[in-house]
């Protein structure tokens, strides 16, 4: 059975794409499902932000396949583990929790590298692009852990 995992951030443009396909580049397809969504829908359907797509192929992570979604509730239903950028979106996601199972799903993702610290993976979107390399470096690290950890 496939473990599954969503990444969550505000608009799914941004940090959350960069999560989904850096956790994914480190996992195998067989094993796992990698997904992102966004607390917001203005960008639904949308292409992650180019900054982000270039950043990643940097890297050699391809994000091109990605498309921008709203979180919805029968997300707690899909996914075994959601992982959220910051606490703005970890509160909304929980808010939106039909019970204490599915809020037991929900973790802020730095909290894999800080534990119980709540560090933030800032928002580069009105930034330059060395805000992405941070946030790239940033998520790389905890993925790196997540990784480690599902495949024990």
């Amino acid at each position: 059975m496939q473990t599954k995992i969503l990444m969550v951030c505000l608009g799914n443009i941004c940090r959350s794409p960069l999560a989904e396909g850096i956790l994914q580049s480190k996992l195998s397809t067989q094993n796992f499902i990698v997904d992102s969504a966004g607390t917001g829908g203005w960008h639904a359907g949308e292409l992650p932000d180019k900054r982000s797509i270039a950043t990643a192929k940097n890297h050699g992570v391809d994000i091109t396949s990605q498309r921008a979604r709203q979180f919805r509730k029968g997300d707690f239903d899909t996914f075994d583990i959601i992982y959220t950028m910051d606490m703005s979106n970890y509160k909304d996601i929980l808010s939106l929790a039909p019970n204490e199972n599915a809020k037991q799903k929900v973790k802020l993702i730095l909290n894999e590298l800080f534990p119980d610290e709540n560090v933030e993976v800032p928002d580069p979107y009105y930034g330059g692009l060395n805000g992405f390399e941070e946030v790239y470096r940033m998520l790389d690290e905890a993925c790196s852990i997540i990784a480690k950890n599902l495949q024990k």
